[in-house]
């Protein structure tokens, strides 16, 4: 898989699988491509070559936003997506709302959210429906300790059957929730077997 920005390669000759429950870390410097990996993956983006096939249903990138309708309010939003996803839109508007706790919010239209509450918003939709492969774009950092803390036990450990692709900065999230990592570097991508293997050069090349 390659994708090009307007000047140069993001990443090219890009291939790894995942299996069924297995978590792969993304790692990569800022501005390296993980987040637009996560996207393609996501089918938010569209890569320049390639070709992605998926054997499992995948979550969009969590906490991720730019799908909501803006003019629209958080309950409208959650309406259409369980139209889309054919799920019962009263459960659904409900575990959003537990989890969200966005309260009177989810009645006001997304365009009027802080960057935080869409991320809430995107979060609580995503852990409403189950997927067989969760994308995770550093999300589990929003929100106060409590949040995050209840964002990481409702995705690890309550769904910890489920395959992940993370990509994250956290080397104590990525060591303590993922077996694999795929490193992308200079445009280029490796994937390790070995996650203390990884870390490694990717602490070396932060600190290059």
């Amino acid at each position: 898989m390659t994708y090009r920005s307007a000047s140069r390669p993001v990443f090219s000759g890009l291939e790894f699988d995942l299996a069924r429950g297995g978590r792969l870390a993304i790692l990569g410097r800022n501005g390296q491509g993980k987040s637009t990996l996560i996207r393609i993956l996501g089918g938010v983006m569209s890569p320049s070559e390639g070709r992605l096939h998926w054997s499992m249903t995948s979550s969009w990138p969590i906490g991720f936003g730019g799908g909501f309708q803006g003019s629209l309010t958080g309950v409208d939003n959650i309406r259409f997506i369980a139209r889309l996803y054919d799920k019962p839109y009263a459960e659904l508007r409900d575990h959003v709302d537990d989890f969200a706790e966005l309260g009177r919010a989810l009645y006001r239209p997304v365009k009027h959210y802080s960057s935080g509450m869409r991320a809430r918003l995107a979060f609580g939709l995503s852990l409403a429906i189950e997927f067989d492969c969760y994308l995770v774009d550093e999300v589990v950092a929003v929100g106060d300790a409590r949040f995050q803390q209840k964002c990481r036990d409702e995705l690890f450990d309550r769904r910890q059957q489920r395959a992940y692709m993370l990509a994250s900065h956290s080397e104590e999230l990525v060591r303590e929730q993922c077996d694999r990592a795929l490193l992308i570097e200079g445009g280029r991508a490796k994937v390790f077997n070995n996650i203390d293997e990884a870390l490694d050069i990717y602490r070396w090349l932060r600190a290059s």
